[in-house]
């Protein structure tokens, strides 16, 4: 799983909105506006089916229901103003949304009031009661589906219970109906039982608005803040989260417990990895602040908060990319790679999804290797002892597999090389080395099946020496293979015959192709 964070614009890099009324995580919030929207929908369907369309079937209550607009309006306005809230849930922000369905609250409970009590023929008092209407139960039922803070709730919901007062003490005072309902009874069976609803509705507010509470400090993991789940994958999820001291934003890998195992082995062998990799000083690998494990026993990273691309995604969207810009992404892979692998690590993932392109500061195309988190100490390494190494797990993506990573044997830094040979395949052709229909049969194609030339695939002319240098680094035996990274780096270098991919260039390719694409 990427430990990085697709961000589009600079304006992206901003915090995240939340709903300080609520107190409720962003995510959260966003689930509220999603849950008001299909109470909307609810609404209106039950509204149609229970109060307007026995009426339409019945032919001796059709005419009656059609020729009186006191019979239909407010179920036909009750159902409009739904129908347009759940229109317009999504294209607002969560918090005004929010605020948006406490107004649907009111004008919802009024509509139903209105349908319930405005035929004042059906107004009866029963041994001095004169029952619940269904705004009690749509009231309840709202404060718990749709959160907000007590205070809020509370407030909405006496609006919204007054509707059944308003509706009967306007039809009483106009002398539309002669029922006469003396102070005390209209206080006692009008205003008094829908206090009590209200404050009903208040508890059921506070219930859930400190359960978001609770959530919100659950996820608080040491200095940083857990603000908004942006992905998850079978090794954890990932989140955009705010340091609390410090206005800088970071995306936090967080490796849940039951995944990641909560044992004094696995606490300790993150931690060791997690240093290691905190001492990696290239500018083109992630940069790691913190590390820790919480509350839960889950261990977590969090790292720079980047703009950009992934190969991945910038290849599914553009399609395979000139030599001489291949040659310019994998040299930086190559930095990152070599002061790695002077620390004894070996990356074992080196894939497009892993390798970030960003607008770094002023720079463009600037390339952050990603997702160090299964990184293994190399045998023979300056520093072996630092992490451990387990030969009897294979490790990696299939597709960008060595050979000997495939087959569970020993695994160094050549492996690392095959892979960035995989993945300047990918960039130049827009496809993989081999495909095939099931894992074991891929890793099975890399371990013994020739590749064929990129030059043979790609949608233009490749240069022969950048042709012959991917081929090497796909070679079956490491010992054929560029020996280092920066060994490859520095044949990439000599590659001759071709354009130079220079800064101007990418600054003029973002500013054309990603803003198109973001138009």
């Amino acid at each position: 799983m990427p430990e990085h964070v697709t961000l589009l614009t600079a304006a992206d890099g901003g915090p995240v909105e939340r709903d300080v009324s609520t107190g409720l995580p962003s995510d959260l919030l966003g689930l509220s506006a999603a849950r008001l929207q299909a109470l909307a929908l609810l609404y209106a369907l039950i509204f149609f089916l229970a109060g307007i369309f026995p009426a339409l079937i019945l032919p001796g209550d059709r005419a009656r229901f059609l020729g009186n607009v006191v019979q239909w309006a407010p179920g036909v306005l009750g159902i409009v103003v739904a129908v347009a809230l759940a229109a317009v849930i999504r294209r607002v922000p969560p918090a005004r949304a929010m605020t948006l369905g406490l107004v649907f609250e009111i004008v919802s409970s009024y509509a139903i009031a209105a349908a319930e009590f405005g035929d004042p023929s059906g107004l009866e008092v029963h041994q001095g009661y004169m029952g619940l209407s269904w705004v009690a139960v749509w009231v309840v039922l709202f404060t718990i589906v749709v959160p907000t803070s007590p205070r809020r709730a509370l407030l909405a919901a006496l609006a919204s219970v007054s509707s059944v007062s308003v509706v009967i003490g306007t039809l009483i005072a106009v002398g539309a109906t002669s029922l006469r309902v003396p102070p005390a009874l209209f206080f006692f069976g009008l205003i008094f039982p829908y206090l009590l609803v209200a404050g009903m509705a208040w508890v059921g507010a506070r219930v859930v608005y400190h359960l978001g509470t609770e959530v919100r400090r659950a996820r608080e993991l040491g200095s940083y803040q857990l603000e908004e789940k942006l992905g998850e994958g079978g090794m954890g999820e990932v989140w955009r989260a705010r340091h609390r001291m410090l206005a800088r934003p970071a995306a936090i890998k967080l490796i849940r417990a039951s995944s990641a195992g909560v044992s004094d082995q696995a606490a300790r062998r993150f931690e060791r990895e997690a240093q290691v990799i905190a001492r990696l000083r290239s500018p083109h690998t992630v940069e790691l602040f913190d590390f820790g494990i919480a509350a839960d026993g889950g261990f977590y990273y969090a790292m720079e908060l980047l703009d950009g691309l992934d190969a991945e995604s910038l290849l599914r969207r553009f399609g395979p990319l000139p030599p001489e810009r291949v040659i310019y992404l994998l040299r930086q892979v190559c930095h990152s790679l070599s002061e790695a692998h002077a620390s004894g690590l070996v990356h074992r993932d080196i894939k497009p999804a892993n390798v970030f392109l960003c607008r770094y500061g002023e720079e463009f195309d600037f390339v952050k290797v990603l997702d160090f988190g299964i990184v293994r100490a190399a045998r023979g390494g300056t520093e072996t002892s630092m992490v451990e190494t387990h030969e009897e797990r294979i490790e990696g993506t299939p597709a960008f597999m060595a050979p000997e990573q495939a087959m569970g044997g020993p695994v160094d830094r050549r492996a690392d090389i095959y892979a960035t040979g995989c993945l300047a395949y990918w960039l130049l052709t827009g496809g993989l080395v081999f495909t095939a229909e099931n894992p074991i049969a891929l890793l099975m194609r890399h371990a013994h099946a020739p590749p064929e030339p990129p030059s043979s695939r790609g949608p233009g002319p490749i240069p022969r020496a950048l042709d012959d240098l991917v081929l090497a680094c796909l070679a079956k035996d490491p010992e054929q293979r560029p020996q280092s990274a920066r060994e490859l780096a520095l044949r990439l270098a000599e590659v001759d015959g071709l354009e130079e991919w220079t800064q101007q260039r990418a600054r003029e390719w973002w500013a054309e192709r990603m803003q198109a694409a973001l138009a």
